[in-house]
């Protein structure tokens, strides 16, 4: 990230929260690029406290990140923090995304996503993941409305309010994830790890299929009922040991899935049975997940013209611009021949 201050003129106010104003900008001078620009305001007392940690947490994410330069993360460009009185005004720019996954989604015509376009989306979105993993930072709050799209097709993660620095077997905190997209040990109160961000993926996977959300409760008691509707209730000895909430057969029917969702074909079926399986430990791990699994997967060497996106490969800058790049080589000289989905993704219709 630059150490200069970026001018830019604001065009217009494209959103707004509890904290400030998001607007769209243009560059003065420079590569007159269009930027979002984040203007908050807190009240801070005299030891600076005031700022919620949420904020504290996204700018110091979007900083480490920055440094790294990945294509599938939103990239931070310049931060500033002005007091006034007992007022602190704290400016984020970004660069500028069209628009969020969620929206894009709300636009599909019939029949919906090619077969393609659905690779091309989770091909980026869980190459990103696994920058974020492979550095240790949780996501925890992936959902369509926090997937950037790009008028290039370029799929980038972003709002890290909720993101943490991962610590092995610390309880984190729960409620975390909009209730959609949330894992099961996460509703259940149960310590969690980087796989609560594989499940969101797989929640995500299913809905450009569906062009709705696959599970839709609005209680969490209701959100388990439908996930169990779905892969089924496990056995009591899945159960978390550590959930303040027991078991119980009432739950749902016990089983398992073995077809998702209808019009799966094999590879999509499997990676989505990957992604959404009640027991982390079991297959929503790093080693042998979805996340490294994508890896096995051809790139796409031509656009793609529904959501025109471009080659990750073409992106991928080797060397300390992209410090995911060597571990993303190792990971596929390491996974070629050792995975059993050879082709775990999507073919083309």
């Amino acid at each position: 990230m630059s150490t200069e201050q970026l001018s830019y003129e604001l065009l217009a106010e494209v959103g707004e929260g509890s904290f400030g104003t998001v607007y769209k900008a243009r560059e003065i001078g420079g590569k007159q690029r269009l930027l979002a620009v984040k203007k908050l305001n807190f009240r801070v007392d005299s030891a600076g406290a005031g700022i919620p940690p949420f904020m504290i947490r996204e700018v110091a994410l979007l900083k480490k990140m920055g440094y790294f330069n990945h294509p599938n993360i939103v990239k931070l460009l310049d931060a500033s923090a002005v007091p006034v009185g007992s007022r602190l005004d704290l400016t984020l720019v970004l660069e500028y995304i069209d628009q969020d996954l969620s929206t894009y989604l709300s636009k599909v015509p019939a029949p919906g996503l090619s077969r393609s376009c659905i690779k091309d989306v989770m091909q980026q979105l869980l190459r990103g993941l696994d920058f974020l993993h492979t550095n240790l930072v949780l996501h925890r709050d992936l959902k369509p409305e926090n997937i950037l799209v790009s008028s290039r097709g370029e799929i980038k993660i972003a709002d890290f309010g909720l993101a943490r620095i991962h610590t092995f077997n610390i309880a984190l905190t729960p409620g975390v994830v909009t209730l959609w997209y949330r894992a099961p040990e996460v509703l259940l109160n149960s310590v969690y790890m980087s796989s609560v961000d594989v499940w969101s993926a797989g929640c995500i996977f299913a809905e450009l299929f569906l062009l709705r959300p696959l599970f839709k409760g609005f209680t969490e008691v209701q959100q388990l009922q439908k996930i169990f509707e779905v892969i089924g209730l496990p056995g009591e000895e899945e159960w978390p040991q550590d959930s303040p909430i027991s078991y119980s057969e009432s739950w749902g029917s016990p089983g398992s899935c073995v077809q998702m969702l209808p019009n799966l074909d094999q590879d999509e079926n499997d990676l989505l049975s990957k992604c959404l399986v009640f027991n982390p430990s079991l297959e929503r791990e790093p080693h042998g997940s979805p996340i490294t699994a994508i890896y096995t997967l051809p790139l796409n060497t031509e656009r793609n013209p529904q959501l025109r996106l471009t080659t990750i490969g073409a992106r991928c800058r080797a060397g300390p611009q992209w410090g995911g790049c060597p571990a993303e080589r190792a990971a596929l000289r390491a996974l070629h021949g050792d995975m059993p989905l050879t082709s775990c993704l999507i073919s083309s219709p």
